[in-house]
């Protein structure tokens, strides 16, 4: 197989230090939306200011840099061994080129081994699929906005919260309400529901990787998407928690199916540094998004 570390480092890199352009334009939206010098405006003018020093000097646009996050789609007959080889070894020097900061920790003995390879970490799933290419997401996890996830078991007494979207809706009103400004608003907000405790937090984070203007499929779904985005606006939470007109920048939801003595919705929160890129690798060329 090719030798790809070097693209590898690139996904790592622009996905650490480039905010996507639909983030940044969300962003910008928000500031345009805020008070004039309202605390909520000089809090996002703040925050683009750093985008564009983070990706002008290739330098971490957070200071946790995350975890790393593979979903790798792979032709057939790839070797999935020598892929997750050559992405570790990419991560190994990202980290030592400063595009990753050396955040990973032992969970028992709390020894840092300096270049963010541990158990799991990173995180990587493979699929193999039918196309002729190779497609590599690459997500980086802030563990701030990670502490402020939330996993409902549903029906719900304190929320009133039943087996149902009415029921979906209260409980990720409540998880923004919850997390207040520890997530580092305004928000993307990932949502599960159904699926087991561990397949519901698994989806919940894959509606990271889509883009801002996508909407569900499922014309309830998407309903619900808006209609969160919307609620979830008047909390009067703002960026950062400061206050003000913006909290969450979009609501992205699908579904698993379940067993019947299990109603899950898990909302996974990620920070306004929503930091995510895609790789192909088609016919000898490299394209990163």
């Amino acid at each position: 197989m090719e030798n790809l570390v070097p693209h590898f480092i690139e996904l790592i890199r622009r996905a650490a230090t480039d905010l996507p352009a639909d983030m940044e334009t969300a962003l910008r939206r928000a500031r345009e939306q805020e008070d004039p010098n309202s605390a909520a405006q000089t809090t996002f003018d703040a925050i683009l200011e750093n985008v564009q020093l983070s990706r002008a000097g290739s330098t971490p646009i957070c200071q946790d840099t995350g975890t790393p996050i593979f979903y790798v789609y792979y032709p057939t007959g790839w070797s999935t061994l020598a892929l997750k080889k050559q992405i570790r070894e990419a991560v190994a020097e990202a980290t030592a080129r400063s595009y990753l900061r050396p955040n990973s920790v032992d969970s028992l003995t709390g020894k840092n081994p300096g270049n963010n390879l541990g158990d799991d970490f990173p995180y990587f799933h493979f699929e193999e699929w039918e196309e002729d290419y190779l497609k590599v997401n690459l997500m980086l996890k802030g563990g701030g906005c990670e502490n402020v996830g939330a996993q409902y078991s549903l029906p719900d007494t304190r929320l009133g919260a039943d087996r149902d979207l009415e029921g979906v809706r209260r409980a990720v009103l409540d998880a923004v309400q919850q997390a207040q400004g520890l997530g580092c608003a305004p928000a993307v907000i990932g949502v599960a529901v159904g699926g087991d405790r561990g397949s519901s937090y698994l989806k919940s984070k894959e509606q990271f990787y889509r883009p801002l203007e996508d909407e569900s499929p499922n014309a309830r779904l998407a309903a619900l998407e808006k209609r969160l985005v919307a609620e979830a606006n008047q909390l009067g939470i703002g960026p950062m928690g400061f206050g003000g007109k913006t909290t969450v920048l979009s609501v992205k939801i699908d579904s698993l199916e379940r067993l019947p003595a299990s109603y899950f919705v898990t909302a996974s929160y990620m920070c306004w540094a929503d930091r995510r890129r895609t790789m192909v690798y088609r016919n000898g060329e490299i394209t990163i998004q």
